[in-house]
């Protein structure tokens, strides 16, 4: 009887263990995907706060004392927009792989070696201004052309040494992104930008909707794990990905959504970088970037500069221009310091300029000169340049966009389908752009 007692004893108290070790385990998986956010000063503003990322000497970029490195080596790299890669490379008459090819073999020649792509865009087709169609048409479903399209373009790109940061998001609703997250749950439809302070209000939500953060980690880990047909290898293991980016744009978050997503990319993958895609410290001080970018698990800064968007420069008013510029460098100056505190590398991801108004009266026409274009990015390429070489922080730059040989009235240009076609797109017939793109990819080739 006694026996029989102890061993009653034994299992239950086993059975109370295991029942403790699951709570804890769950308890563990799922934090940060709802508890409150932390204050701004749960990582301290400048604190030096090293990357988690291992540093190797194998296949995948890392980041280390605020430099890229490859085998080793330092790398830099000069790099555009190509948001449209994913669906130009569907197979069939949505895409036109025989033309990404062609774009592919141009921006290699032209020195690029760092493609900015969509990774993500959400349904349903029939909405206006979107990218169509989406790779996810419903949480969870998803169009096996579009996916394939996109195994196609790292394929492709892992072929030519172009490598490929991973864009999982957008505060835009251009590709679907955050709100359609939220009109999914609510089954609500997303407010206009016209109205700005709604549209972020409920494009906000998404931080805190369960079903949004969960139906956006799935997706997160579809891809990490997905065995690319082309390549054999799994997206976590192939070196055509740089690395992963939580979204384009990001406003209005949490710092926990930053901290606690880039945590859980980096416990599905820890061969790649993860970054923001954030604006970084926007003019009018809405977001911080040194809290935004203090996580271990966040391995590199990112900054945009849009001296139009922000009212800085009218094209109309060509004399703005010099204005505009002093501000532009400021910006980055102000986020190459911030970047150097925190002991981490960081890329000047989008920035663009219109082209000029005069003579044609129409800053959309691929005819009309890029006089003002072509100061702007020989001013940020040679900044850029001169952080690089002065042993600072700045590791890459991404122009925005390349549309190569697509011209408006084709689906993809480089601008995307809320704007209007020809704003920043550049094309294959822009020589003197062409000329200080290539010009900053030698230099910066050489180091």
């Amino acid at each position: 009887m006694k026996r029989k007692s102890w061993i009653i004893l034994f299992l239950v108290a086993a059975l109370v263990l295991l029942l403790v070790l699951g709570w804890l385990a769950f308890s563990r998986g799922s934090q940060g995907l709802f508890h409150p956010a932390p204050t701004p000063t749960a990582i301290p503003t400048g604190t030096l706060v090293p990357n988690r990322n291992p540093s190797t000497g194998g296949e995948f970029v890392v980041a280390e004392d605020a430099k890229f490195l490859l085998a080793g080596q330092p790398y830099y790299f000069v790099g555009t927009n190509f948001w449209q890669g994913m669906n130009l490379a569907v197979d069939g008459p949505e895409g036109n792989r025989a033309l990404l090819v062609k774009e592919l073999d141009r921006l290699k020649k032209l020195g690029i070696t760092n493609l900015r792509v969509m990774a993500s865009s959400e349904g349903p087709n029939t909405e206006p201004y979107r990218m169509t169609p989406a790779l996810m048409t419903s949480p969870g479903v998803y169009d096996e052309s579009v996916l394939d399209g996109l195994d196609y373009l790292l394929a492709q790109m892992g072929r030519r040494g172009l490598k490929a940061v991973m864009v999982l998001n957008n505060y835009w609703y251009w590709s679907g992104g955050m709100p359609q997250y939220v009109s999914w749950r609510d089954k609500t439809k997303i407010p206009s930008t016209s109205d700005w302070n709604n549209y972020n209000t409920y494009t906000a939500r998404f931080y805190y909707c369960q079903e949004c953060q969960s139906w956006y980690r799935d997706h997160i880990r579809m891809l990490i794990e997905r065995v690319n047909p082309y390549t054999g290898k799994a997206y976590r293991d192939d070196p055509a990905v740089f690395s992963w980016e939580l979204g384009n744009e990001p406003r209005n978050y949490p710092l926990d959504w930053v901290y606690d997503t880039a945590a859980y990319i980096k416990s599905l993958d820890s061969n790649h970088m993860v970054t923001t895609g954030s604006e970084g410290a926007l003019p009018d001080g809405t977001q911080n970037f040194l809290s935004t970018h203090s996580s271990p698990d966040i391995d590199y800064a990112t900054i945009h500069i849009w001296p139009q968007n922000w009212g800085w420069y009218d094209p109309v008013n060509p004399s703005s221009f010099t204005s505009a510029l002093a501000r532009a460098h400021l910006y980055f100056s102000n986020a190459e310091r911030d970047a150097a505190t925190m002991q981490k590398p960081f890329v000047l991801e989008e920035f663009g300029l219109a082209r000029d108004y005069e003579p044609l009266k129409n800053i959309f026409e691929p005819g009309s000169p890029t006089t003002y274009r072509d100061r702007f990015y020989k001013a940020m390429f040679d900044q850029v340049y001169a952080s690089m070489t002065a042993g600072g922080p700045a590791a890459g730059d991404n122009f925005w966009a390349w549309a190569g040989q697509s011209r408006p009235g084709y689906a993809w240009v480089g601008d995307p389908p809320h704007e209007t076609p020809g704003w920043y797109s550049v094309y294959d017939i822009d020589q003197s752009t062409i000329a200080v793109i290539s010009a900053h990819a030698a230099q910066v080739g050489e180091l």
